[in-house]
């Protein structure tokens, strides 16, 4: 029976630990904070939860639109969003409990499949061995035939905006507001940046959102950035374009926050969103010979093995894609590899990623900026979302479906969609791209009508018969 040892009990950290004791092996996780790490409990689950408050919000703002008006004998409001009161207190207290309840549920579940957990840190002591430290201060040395590292990453600071919990905020510290903003500062227009300013202005909150680039999501497809931008704007949103924030300072009762052209913008609070660093120091990384990049994290390779002998890595802390499915899917691979199991390299090109704003960008496979590049030659299709029958019904403007195809053999390649809940739509595109199905039998497969899946269908059959590398516009 192999020892297995776990320092960290994140999404790459868990799942590892579940297949790890499935496949037989003696398996210790090793956690810090509690089992879920930051993605349960301050980062993909209380963001989501958050966002999921925002997006009823939302689909109240098109009330009207859709003949629902406030009873004016029991309201008063010019709209029914204007009889609304958001409770952030409330809305906040939800959003930790969910995320403590998950991580008891996951906790609950490692426990009852035998998995010993401990609550501390660990560091390795060379690569055949573990040193975890209890919560109590105590020190145990643990055998390890394979050791997974999964330390996750923690929000990076600038030396002149460092967060203080109350005014200048990390992305961890937003579950601590008791009172809606009165005007909130974002800086980063990146997939957090763009989370946390769509769901506080839905919410009703003034943002200001301070990006360096020309556009919001400069990572995410050119189109659907674009789209979202609109939206910001035409919803009220300020959007501050090539501008870098490099300071920012509690001022009073509200910040400051200086941009590199000295420039200065005042809010009530600032939500400093400028990336992530991996938690890879005091790990006894080097003195074990694993390689790190740069950057700090992890080098590792497609089966997630790093450059020491019997030593994995997974998630936030190796670089490859911060998403917490992608962590769970290095940390199982680290375990069929390592004992025994069949495995499948990963392949990032299979991965479905989604952006959680109003509305939702989800992506997989070939990208936009590989085909305009020359990287991928496809054939696509971009059908708008407002020719949809049942957007129409909902009063949906903003969005689009986009298909890639090889331009001989119609398989589908990769695709883009931008609509509300897009992360439960990509689905079909992302199990097309996995089993390398063509436009042709995705368009032939049935779709209820009216739905907005029915979108996916009408762009696949709109690449039948095409020719060539080209772009198809409705």
């Amino acid at each position: 029976m192999a020892d297995v040892v776990i320092i960290g009990g994140g999404p790459g950290g868990y799942e590892a630990a579940l297949v790890g004791k499935q496949l037989g092996g003696q398996v210790t996780l090793i956690e810090r904070r509690g089992l879920g790490g930051s993605a349960v409990l301050t980062d993909v689950v209380p963001s989501k939860t958050l966002i999921a408050t925002a997006e009823v919000m939302t689909q109240i703002g098109r009330a009207d639109e859709l003949g629902l008006r406030p009873d004016r004998d029991r309201a008063v409001g010019e709209t029914v969003a204007d009889t609304v009161e958001v409770d952030l207190a409330l809305v906040n207290e939800r959003v930790v409990q969910l995320a403590v309840q998950q991580s008891a549920d996951i906790e609950a579940r490692l426990t009852a499949e035998g998995i010993r957990i401990i609550h501390g840190t660990g560091r390795l002591d060379g690569t055949e061995a573990v040193i975890a430290t209890h919560a109590d201060g105590t020190r145990e040395r643990l055998a390890a035939d394979i050791t997974l590292v999964a330390t996750g990453a923690r929000p990076r600071e600038l030396p002149d905006a460092r967060p203080d919990g109350d005014r200048i905020l990390n992305w961890t510290q937003m579950y601590n507001l008791t009172e809606l903003p009165r005007r909130l500062i974002v800086v980063g227009s990146g997939v957090t940046g763009a989370e946390f300013a769509s769901a506080y202005n839905a919410l009703g909150v003034d943002v200001v959102l301070v990006s360096s680039r020309d556009q919001v999501l400069p990572s995410e497809d050119d189109d659907a950035g674009r789209v979202l931008q609109a939206v910001f704007e035409e919803s009220g949103m300020t959007i501050m374009s090539r501008a870098r924030a490099v300071a920012a300072a509690a001022v009073g009762s509200g910040v400051v926050v200086t941009l590199e052209d000295g420039r200065t913008v005042e809010g009530s609070h600032v939500l400093m969103a400028v990336g992530a660093v991996p938690n890879t120091e005091g790990l006894g990384l080097a003195e074990a010979g694993v390689a790190t990049l740069p950057s700090g994290h992890i080098e590792v390779d497609k089966v997630s093995r790093t450059s020491a002998r019997g030593v994995y890595a997974a998630g936030d802390c190796t670089g490859v894609f911060n998403l917490a499915s992608v962590a769970a899917m290095q940390g199982r691979i680290a375990m069929w590899h390592s004992l025994g199991d069949a495995v499948e390299p990963l392949d990032l090109k299979t991965v479905s990623a989604n952006v959680f704003t109003a509305p939702e960008i989800a992506t997989v496979g070939a990208t936009q900026g590989e085909v305009d590049a020359g990287l991928v030659r496809a054939r696509e299709v971009v059908l708008q979302l407002d020719s949809n029958a049942r957007a129409k019904m909902q009063g949906l403007k903003d969005g689009f479906v986009k298909v890639f195809c090889l331009p001989t053999t119609g398989i589908v390649i990769g695709g883009v969609i931008v609509a509300p809940h897009a992360s439960e739509l990509v689905h079909v595109l992302s199990l097309a791209v996995r089993a390398k199905i063509t436009v042709d039998q995705l368009a032939q497969a049935f779709t209820v009508y009216p739905s907005l899946s029915g979108s996916v269908a009408e762009a696949s059959r709109r690449l039948h018969g095409t020719a060539g590398d080209e772009q198809l516009v409705y």
